[in-house]
């Protein structure tokens, strides 16, 4: 089954509130090709009113709006490595940035863990945390939402 929306477990209570008190879940997805993302909000804020574009790099209206909670899978996470990288300032001086050969074993370890693997920083430690879905079920049967 193909699903609209993939979520992990710590945010599938919100989800489920969304749909069933906010009008369902907004899917935006940015236009700034330098910083390609996907944000989601309620599709109202709690006055009914359509929530409003998130940041200032999406559209002015989502790009769809998932009603449905079986369209909503939930995701339970686990670590599957650790380790530390190595970061510079970049061309312009005012973000870090991995290095070269800590992007290439970032990437290589996430390729390494799977399908649904990917990674996330600690910044206080400057760890990459490579991350994969341990098991996946429809929303509609979360027991830990209900």
């Amino acid at each position: 089954m193909g699903y609209e929306i993939t979520t992990n477990s710590v945010n599938a209570p919100k989800m489920r509130q969304w749909i069933e008190k906010r009008g369902g879940i907004a899917v935006w997805s940015g236009i700034n090709l330098s910083n390609i993302r996907e944000l989601l909000t309620p599709a109202k804020t709690e006055d009914g009113m359509p929530y409003p574009k998130p940041s200032w790099d999406m559209p002015n209206a989502p790009n769809k709006i998932v009603t449905d909670p079986s369209q909503v899978c939930v995701t339970d996470d686990v670590e599957v490595k650790r380790f530390h990288i190595a970061v510079r300032c970049s061309s312009n001086g005012l973000m870090f940035k991995l290095t070269d050969a800590s992007s290439r074993k970032v990437r290589a370890a996430v390729e390494k863990a799977g399908e649904g693997a990917y990674h996330v920083f600690d910044y206080e430690t400057q760890d990459a945390i490579i991350m994969k879905p341990e098991r996946t079920i429809p929303l509609t049967e979360y027991k830990e939402c209900a």
